[in-house]
């Protein structure tokens, strides 16, 4: 699990669309903060199907950064 504050831009030789998987999400108060976790869950087809996969952790900062990345890349206002 990480908490991610900031994202950087990078650019990759090849791109490839992953699979659709199912993902969840909790909303949590630690220390008088907000925070979001986020898990995902790996294809039903895997070794252990509905298995938790990854998990990270949004602060406000990390939310922020978030938002203003799919504002730019998505074109939304």
């Amino acid at each position: 699990m990480a908490l991610i504050r900031k994202f950087e831009r990078r650019s990759m030789e090849r791109n490839s669309l992953h699979r659709s998987i199912r993902a969840t999400y909790t909303p949590f108060e630690h220390d008088g903060r907000v925070s979001l976790q986020i898990d995902s869950y790996g294809s039903e087809t895997r070794e252990s199907p509905g298995k938790k996969s990854q998990s990270f952790q949004l602060d406000r900062e990390g939310a922020t950064a978030l938002l203003a990345m799919i504002r730019r890349e998505f074109a939304l206002s």
